[in-house]
């Protein structure tokens, strides 16, 4: 199911327009009670996303049971200008521990995309996932189970990680498509999240909060 993520995103980039260049580039207003521009894409049954208050304040919330859905926003980043992506986001609970290295196992209670699309030679696209995993340790990196070398899976969060807390994330994009591709991309097209639990059969509640892109 989910090995069409990356044609679903070729298709979603066609028409993508670059974003303003200013020092902080919003992605995800979810404070503000903004889902503009964001798509939903099922590949086995439904995630629910709805704004909610949590703590005083406005986020996004992900509840899957069995299912796999993602929200995908298109927008142009100029990492030589925004390069760092800034997040926060918790979890309820983690799933069960499968390997997250097979396609059994291929379920997080949170993650977060950047996409860098392959044009009209849509295999070519390239992807990271941050990922909160239940199995794998912390920090470790591997080749995404449906899509190979073409997406990297980062093991941002794990189990040594408390349930039910807020994370504040910081990544340079920029150096870790680097790192992990080779080369210096520039550009990236679009931001996902996903909260997904079709392979585990299980269940995960998780949290997202605004997401923006900026200079360091």
């Amino acid at each position: 199911m989910k090995r069409s993520l990356f044609l679903f995103i070729y298709l979603l980039l066609s028409n993508t327009a670059l974003a303003k260049t200013r020092s902080v580039i919003q992605v995800g207003g979810f404070s503000s009670g903004k889902l503009d521009n964001w798509n939903n894409k099922s590949f086995s049954g439904t995630t629910d996303y709805r704004l909610t208050l949590l703590d005083k304040l406005q986020v996004l919330k992900a509840e899957s049971h069995s299912a796999a859905s993602g929200l995908f926003k298109e927008q142009k980043i100029d990492l030589h200008k925004t390069p760092v992506l800034n997040w926060r986001w918790r979890i309820e609970n983690h799933l069960n521990p499968l390997n997250e290295q097979d396609k059994q196992g291929d379920d997080y209670s949170a993650r977060i995309y950047v996409v860098v699309s392959g044009g009209w030679a849509f295999w070519k696209t390239k992807a990271i996932n941050y990922v909160w995993a239940s199995h794998t340790p912390k920090g470790h990196i591997w080749p995404n189970a449906f899509a190979g070398n073409n997406a990297m899976m980062i093991a941002l969060r794990s189990t040594t990680d408390k349930t039910q807390t807020w994370y504040q994330e910081k990544r340079n994009i920029r150096q870790d498509l680097k790192a992990q591709f080779g080369t210096d991309i520039r550009y990236i097209d679009a931001i996902a999240l996903m909260t997904d639990t079709d392979n585990t059969k299980g269940s995960a509640i998780a949290y997202y909060g605004d997401i923006y892109f900026s200079e360091k």
